[in-house]
């Protein structure tokens, strides 16, 4: 192998990618580990310090080298030929040899300076080998499908020879397999389990504190019976491939009852299918228990306990908790002196004292022609799984203004853009001033690590954008990734939130029409903190990242 020599700081400094000073302060770093024996590469000190990312460096290297920079998941790796070499090794260097042809193997590796692993490899293989540039990330994660490979390898052998033997559907390797991914995703405390044909494989991912990872991937023949399988347990129509479907289906597991509620979707390879992992016994239903900071607790439950009507809504994204918030907050008004009904789209736990009332639009049973028929049964608090349309905004408006508590979720990026989007969906100002009395917008955001939590220095890009809310100098946290957060640096989630109380004078402004903008001044003036400056004080605390503050929150909030 031709070894080329190339020193990279002094590349990425001619490429403007850093500059002479950032170099420095890494080479003084360099030499402080040395002191303390401790070997690191520039590259690891630069992406240590946040001066440059990994994409940089490579895409220096790669136009240095004459060595293609690819994106991993779009080529098609063997993973019968990656399995020929130890593993051991493969992931103490970040290598993969992903593929052959007639003359070469090729190779992908994050570090194409490091020769001598290079060599090894070489060495290891019957042809030449031929490197290419990829992501470290992508590399771990092509390396992680490889160790599921190996583990499930038996059990999808066992499924195919089942295949040639009898009824895709009905094979006991099939139910096996299931049960696999089923009780893996639980262990790993997902919340969906994604299931997606790819053009030459399967891929199934689970959604862990609020972000995919994938768990397992299979040849695409493992796909039809699978699929299959999950159709007939939910009480779907398995020959009917080209439409939408919904079902549900229940299993215990080490004597929990578990509810999956399933939903396919037609797509370019075949059906999407997500399953929503529902644990009966797992949901949160004190309000202490969401994560929400104690001052907007306190506003909220303000707003709850001391509002014998008028509407109050949750707001936010898909999967940011917004249903579990509602029936927390049930949970504290609930008792034996009121009657509460629920209008749901589904129904996803059972509560205690409280009337449940499950959407079925097939039928005609909406959430506005439901709501006219739960006002006739006498109830103090009604709460509406989703407001989707004029009628049912309509509806919730007249049900406040008679005298009931209403609780909602509408789909809004923040608290008083709620007021706009009622508005907007055709209820007039003046009613939405009598009607509405508060709002809690709510994300989800990660917690580091506990057991890997260490200080780092975030990115120059990352600091500017929170330095207008940063007043003093802090310390920055990350989780540095080992075995109990499964290497992703978090474990478990935090609720980051606003609470807009709608007090007279801002009851006054919505009458007026006034915009977002105006709202939001006066609303400070009464102690309304913003997602952001919560999110803020979470990294404060040093509960969470600057990038999961960004994952979770647009930018130009900022």
């Amino acid at each position: 192998m031709i070894r080329k020599q190339v020193k990279l700081g002094d590349l990425l400094v001619k490429e403007g990618i850093i500059s002479k000073e950032d170099l420095l302060k890494a080479l003084k770093k360099q030499q402080e580990y040395a002191s303390k024996g401790i070997y690191k590469k520039l590259g690891e000190i630069l992406l240590e310090l946040g001066i440059v990312s990994e994409k940089e460096i490579l895409e220096a290297l790669s136009k240095q080298l004459n060595i293609p920079f690819i994106d991993i998941f779009g080529e098609e790796i063997n993973y019968d030929f990656l399995n020929k070499y130890p593993y051991n090794i493969l992931e103490k260097h970040l290598i993969l040899p992903f593929k052959s042809d007639e003359d070469f193997i090729y190779v992908a590796t994050a570090d194409p300076l490091d020769y001598d692993v290079l060599d090894m490899i070489e060495r290891m293989s019957t042809k030449p080998i031929k490197i290419v540039i990829a992501l470290s990330r992508d590399i771990r994660a092509a390396l992680e499908r490889l160790k599921i490979y190996i583990s499930t390898n038996e059990l999808i052998k066992k499924v195919k020879k089942e295949l040639k033997e009898g009824s895709g559907e009905n094979i006991s390797a099939v139910e096996e397999l299931l049960d696999l991914i089923l009780q893996m995703s639980i262990k790993k405390r997902a919340t969906d389990i994604h299931i997606e044909p790819l053009r030459h494989n399967i891929m199934i991912r689970a959604r862990i504190d609020g972000v995919l990872k994938e768990i397992f991937s299979f040849d695409k023949e493992i796909y039809y019976p699978l699929v299959s399988k999950i159709k007939l347990l939910a009480n779907m129509n398995i020959s009917e491939k080209r439409k939408p479907q919904d079902g549900r289906f229940s299993r215990n597991y080490k004597n929990h009852i578990y509810d999956f509620r399933v939903s396919t979707v037609p797509s370019l390879h075949g059906e999407t299918v997500v399953i929503r992992i529902l644990d009966q016994q797992k949901i949160l239903l004190r309000l202490t228990e969401l994560g929400m900071s104690e001052y907007n607790l306190n506003r909220f439950e303000t707003v709850i306990h001391h509002s014998p009507y008028g509407i109050i809504f949750v707001t936010g994204p898909t999967g940011s908790g917004k249903t579990t918030t509602l029936y927390a907050a049930l949970n504290e008004v609930k008792g034996i002196d009121k009657k509460i009904i629920t209008i749901e789209d589904p129904v996803e736990y059972e509560i205690p004292l409280i009337q449940q009332i499950p959407i079925n639009e097939k039928i005609g049973i909406t959430f506005a022609s439901t709501l006219r028929s739960v006002l006739r049964q006498d109830p103090d608090v009604i709460m509406i799984g989703e407001v989707r349309d004029k009628d049912t905004l309509d509806a919730a408006i007249q049900a406040s203004l008679t005298g009931h508590l209403v609780l909602a979720t509408l789909h809004t990026n923040d608290a008083a853009s709620t007021i706009t989007r009622m508005v907007q969906m055709g209820a007039q100002s003046y009613l939405v001033s009598d009607s509405l009395i508060g709002v809690v917008a709510q994300r989800l955001i990660r917690r580091i690590c506990p057991y890997c939590k260490t200080i780092y220095n975030p990115s120059k890009e990352e600091l500017e954008l929170i330095k207008p809310f940063l007043k003093e100098k802090i310390v920055f946290y990350k989780g540095s990734g080992c075995k109990e957060c499964d290497f992703t640096g978090y474990l478990g989630r935090e609720m980051i939130s606003e609470v807009l109380i709608i007090n007279e004078k801002i009851s006054h402004l919505i009458a007026l029409g006034k915009d977002k903008q105006e709202i939001v001044k006066v609303a400070k003036e009464y102690g309304f903190v913003t997602l952001v400056e919560d999110g803020i004080q979470k990294l404060k605390e040093g509960i969470t990242t600057i990038k999961e503050i960004l994952r979770v929150v647009k930018v130009d909030v900022f």
